[in-house]
């Protein structure tokens, strides 16, 4: 049975409304679905192609093809769940409406935030106006994933730079991947002597979690790689092929420097959507303000959020989704006074970091850093590269996307109870 569309002439009223329809979204309608089958379920999305993101990198790196990324929406959501192709504009939760740009207003008794993030492009002065041409791209656009690995085979020599914006960004371990993955193809081609990689990091460190960085380290060296911390891509000027980044100093000072590119891959700033930051949800930075274990909102107690959005210190990944989803799922269905036990998110999340064709560093992490492999480490040790941490990425974590996350069901995702002071 396919999804059905909400017309406007559907009640406005539904029991859980759901805003986004990316991998934490239709995760979560569909582990609420498997836990209650006569629930009123509608998700909001403006978007009627749905896209596996963390397969862009190896798009990039001509490993995958950009088409096996995309998907219909409509095909994704499960039996039942209506479907509102419109963008939100606001939210009045003292009212439990959300408002659409089309004028309608929906209301709910549930409500469940998971829209992602805004890839803020225009905060690049000239960004825009290059990308897909002059040698400027980045994987973290569908449609320039292909022009990255056009790029990568054909540069012959010169200055390939590779920058990081300031965190919170979605998978913290993308710029680097478009990185190693490029200097592996320019060395196996023999290239890598007349290329020179450069990698501009805005941070203070390469990796957030300090057990990963030896062996991603090791490959910084054994590519040659000019790194660079505390510089925060500014400018582009594509025709001319020069980069501007600007350092902050100890004494809050600031430095600028220009660096002449043949290749650069931009990874953008980013930022909550801007019905996000505008509205009630959203605490001083933007981001919607959750409990992070319970992912229930701190203000209001009839909404939940999830994924890219929320203010938690989790990496924002689809593995971080896939956790969340049943969480959220078994904490709506409690407010709802269908079951009785609070769920908990530990931070986990995941970033299989491709660091040569062929091996991944998985890095697996909670809260805090603390490691959280899913595999007993005689074996796979996420602290090294190894080849079956590639064929994971490369052939189980697709399928799994598909046919498992987004249908609910929940391997190694199983949520567990909620413990507080008086459970203990």
């Amino acid at each position: 049975m396919p999804a059905l569309h909400a017309s406007p002439a559907a009640a406005d009223h539904h029991q859980v409304l759901i805003v986004g329809a990316g991998a934490a979204g239709i995760a979560t309608a569909s582990s609420l679905i498997k836990r209650d089958p006569s629930l009123d379920i509608t998700l909001i999305d403006p978007s009627a192609i749905h896209y596996y993101q963390p397969g862009w990198t190896m798009v990039g790196a001509g490993v995958f093809d950009a088409p096996s990324t995309a998907r219909n929406t409509a095909d994704l959501l499960p039996a039942g769940v209506r479907w509102v192709q419109s963008r939100v504009t606001g939210f009045a939760p003292e009212q439990r409406q959300v408002m659409l740009e089309d004028g309608r207003t929906l209301s709910y008794q549930q409500l469940v935030v998971c829209p992602g993030l805004t890839l803020d492009w225009g905060a690049i002065e000239g960004l825009e106006e290059t990308l897909g041409r002059n040698g400027v791209t980045s994987n973290y656009r569908y449609d320039l994933a292909p022009y990255t690995w056009k790029l990568v085979q054909s540069l012959q020599q010169g200055r390939a730079l590779f920058t990081q914006p300031p965190m919170p960004i979605k998978c913290a371990g993308a710029p680097q991947k478009a990185l190693y993955l490029s200097c592996d193809h320019w060395l196996r081609a023999g290239r890598l002597g007349a290329i020179k990689p450069a990698f501009f990091n805005a941070g203070a460190v390469l990796f957030g979690v300090a057990d990963y960085v030896p062996a991603l380290m090791s490959y910084i060296d054994k590519y040659g790689v000019d790194l660079n911390y505390s510089q925060r891509l500014v400018a582009v000027d594509g025709p001319a092929q020069r980069a501007t980044f600007v350092r902050t100093l100890a004494d809050g000072s600031s430095e600028t420097r220009t660096e002449p590119f043949d290749f650069l891959h931009v990874v953008p700033p980013q930022v909550a959507p801007d019905f996000i930051r505008q509205s009630p949800l959203a605490d001083a930075a933007g981001w919607v303000d959750v409990d992070p274990h319970s992912l229930r909102h701190r203000q209001f107690a009839d909404i939940h959020a999830l994924g890219d959005v929320i203010n938690t210190s989790n990496a924002k990944t689809a593995a971080a989704a896939r956790k969340q989803a049943p969480v959220v799922a078994n904490n709506v269905l409690v407010a709802l006074g269908r079951l009785s036990k609070l769920a908990a998110y530990d931070g986990y999340g995941s970033c299989p970091l491709t660091v040569e064709r062929g091996k991944i560093v998985l890095a697996e992490f909670t809260y805090g850093g603390k490691l959280a492999p899913s595999f007993p480490r005689w074996l796979l040790d996420g602290r090294k590269p190894t080849r079956l941490a590639w064929l994971l990425k490369a052939r189980v974590l697709p399928p799994l996307y598909w046919k498992a996350m987004l249908k609910g069901h929940e391997w190694l995702a199983r949520p567990q109870p909620l413990v507080t002071e008086t459970s203990k």
